[in-house]
């Protein structure tokens, strides 16, 4: 417990092993007395961030994820029972099946989302569980029995450790140790029953009808200064005779005699001894924890789950279905049956182009969904709900049914508006090929959001990639054309729209013979045309562009599995490298580089009204 900035999701981060990535840890995590990894299912976590799925009810919501975790020998009545205990048990009877909500859908409101995050993590009873202010939003009753409900997973032989702003009594009585934190400094540790005594011997005793998480927060919050001062100002102050000792000293007096006296009592004494028995005693090495369902369970409710997701979230695929058929309508009456004149040669290139360029560039209209589903991964992954790869797997396939729908239409309409190379198999290839490539943005897409959790760098990053692509694409720049060291080689044969375009000008030119300037002149043959005009190898298949694109597909997956994985185990070794080189390096100069950074604060220009009164009558 603390005032805010003292250091309380810090705290709990450093202890789950979650720390930003400008932040370094110093110093030792034992679980039992041995090192341990608390990612991944070891100990579970809610956050302040209550990252859901904003389309599914409160009980599709929790019935998904206790089929992620549970074990699938389990009859489903079960599951079932146990789903509707949480529910029970976090007081969500009432808003079960309303949905979570998002940027369209009306949902619950923000206390009940803090319930249904909790509610996710106790479903499993983690043998550790942390939670960063889990009465945050709620009203007093249901603070009450939320930590109600976390002191019985305690009494169960769980280990629950909660940071907390300001609570009710009734709810601090809960409540069986308190670690008390300012400015990152340890005010008390210790039962919090004996909290009370330890401020009265120190100086400060709690009134008698003062709630005692009040009296310690106003003892050691520094903001309090502002406060006093401005209520001296008042009449009712003025004349008022106090027996607080607060109301004679700084609030920066109070915590320097509050941390001083800690450091020499009983209580300080008693937790170092308990630390130091603890870390010599090896205790049982606990189970990883986490998911206890199959690889093909979780990756048949992972699918089950976006598909549903997917239908119901307008904005994720719907409304790129309206935008593409606006935008193929546009294309088919600027290019209605564009025929075989000898104007028709370039419009045919220009068309191509156009649809695998441009209309394949909308695809990351969908990278704000994206960036959603990576934060519920995220949150899930991280509390051992599923594996990574039974992720990419649930995405790929749940993506599929809705990219099919969107190019079937959209190719469908522009074919036949357009009047392109007649025959089912050119049509076939042309509708294959929109798809692969709609379906490569896509997985590019996905990876870039792998690692860039920002919407609107994601976006920025995405686009700069594809405009390199098309640039070596072999439209803008004759593929002979294009400089050999790096644009030609690799680059043109990393961008899709080089192998898309490639099979589309076979499939669209091939076979057909085209008008020249005049009568008099010789009919131009298809063949001609892609060898002379677009620089195209014919005697390459137009079935192998087609492949190389598939094929792109799976590299991009690959490459957003692995992203993931890098971001899993490289990074924190990393993060741990470069810890252990800056923080022996910052220990000679520790303070003096706190002297240094250490910024202006208003506190030290806090004025006594009684003094402006004085000159000011």
């Amino acid at each position: 417990m603390g005032p805010s900035g003292s250091g309380k999701s810090t705290m709990l981060d450093a202890l789950a092993g979650r720390l930003a990535a400008n932040a370094f840890l110093d110093g030792t995590i034992l679980l039992n007395g041995r090192k341990a990894n608390l990612s991944f299912g070891a100990a579970a976590y809610v956050t302040q961030d209550d990252n859901l799925i904003g389309t599914l009810t409160v009980r599709e919501t929790i019935s998904y994820s206790a089929r992620l975790r549970l074990p699938d020998k389990m009859p489903m009545e079960e599951k079932r029972a146990l789903v509707e205990g949480t529910i029970i048990e976090m007081g969500l009877q009432d808003c079960a099946d309303t949905v979570v909500g998002n940027w369209h859908l009306r949902g619950i409101s923000g206390g009940e989302k803090r319930r249904v995050s909790i509610a996710l993590e106790i479903l499993m009873r983690p043998r550790l569980l942390f939670l960063d202010e889990p009465t945050s939003g709620l009203d007093s009753a249901s603070a009450f029995f939320v930590t109600q409900t976390l002191r019985g997973l305690a009494r169960d032989g769980r280990t629950v450790i909660a940071s907390i702003h300001q609570p009710s009594s009734e709810v601090f009585e809960l409540f069986d140790r308190l670690y008390l934190l300012s400015g990152g400094k340890t005010v008390y540790f210790g039962q919090a029953s004996e909290a009370c005594q330890f401020f009265a011997q120190a100086g400060f005793p709690c009134p008698p009808l003062r709630n005692p998480s009040d009296h310690f927060l106003r003892c050691i919050n520094a903001d309090f200064d502002k406060v006093k001062a401005t209520l001296k100002g008042s009449m009712k102050r003025r004349f008022e005779r106090s027996d607080d000792p607060l109301d004679r000293i700084m609030t920066s007096e109070a915590i320097r005699r509050l941390i001083t006296y800690y450091k020499n009592s009983q209580y300080y004494f008693a937790a170092q001894q308990k630390v130091n028995e603890m870390a010599r005693v090896k205790g049982t090495v606990l189970d990883a924890g986490g998911s206890q369902a199959s690889f093909w369970m979780q990756a048949f409710t992972l699918t089950k789950r976006s598909f549903i997701n997917m239908s119901r979230d307008f904005g994720y695929y719907w409304l790129r279905l309206i935008i593409y058929i606006v935008v193929t309508v546009c294309i088919g009456t600027i290019y209605l049956n564009v025929g075989t004149g000898y104007s028709s040669i370039l419009a045919r290139g220009a068309c191509a182009s156009f649809v695998f360029g441009f209309v394949t560039f909308m695809s990351i209209g969908g990278f704000p969904s994206f960036v959603e589903d990576m934060k519920v991964f995220q949150r899930e992954r991280l509390n051992g709900h599923y594996g990574v790869l039974a992720f990419v797997v649930s995405n790929t396939i749940s993506a599929m049914p809705f990219l099919i729908l969107i190019t079937f239409i959209s190719g469908t309409m522009c074919y036949f508006m357009v009047r392109l190379h007649p025959g089912f198999m050119h049509y076939l290839f042309f509708v294959l090929c929109l798809y692969a490539s709609v379906t490569v943005v896509e997985s590019l897409m996905m990876a870039i959001a792998s690692v860039i959790p920002n919407f609107l760098m994601g976006i920025i990053i995405g686009a700069g990639i594809q405009g390199i692509f098309m640039l070596v694409s072999g439209y803008f720049r004759l593929p002979h054309d294009i400089p050999k060291p790096f644009w030609r080689y690799p680059m043109s044969y990393i961008s899709f729209h080089y192998w898309a375009l490639q099979g589309q000008y076979q499939n669209d030119l091939k076979g057909l013979v085209f008008d020249n300037q005049n009568d008099e002149l010789p009919k131009i043959p298809g063949e001609y045309i892609l060898e002379n005009v677009f620089q195209i190898d014919v005697n390459r298949s137009k079935w192998l562009d087609l492949a190389v694109l598939f094929s792109m597909i799976f590299i991009y997956r690959l490459l957003f599995f692995a992203m993931i994985k890098v971001g899993e185990d490289v990074t924190p070794w990393v993060r741990g490298y470069i810890a252990r080189r800056r923080v022996p390096r910052k220990g000679g100069h520790r303070r003096a580089d706190l002297a240094a950074a250490r910024s202006p604060s208003l506190r030290a220009y806090v004025v006594d009204a009684d003094d402006l009164l004085a000159d000011h009558p």
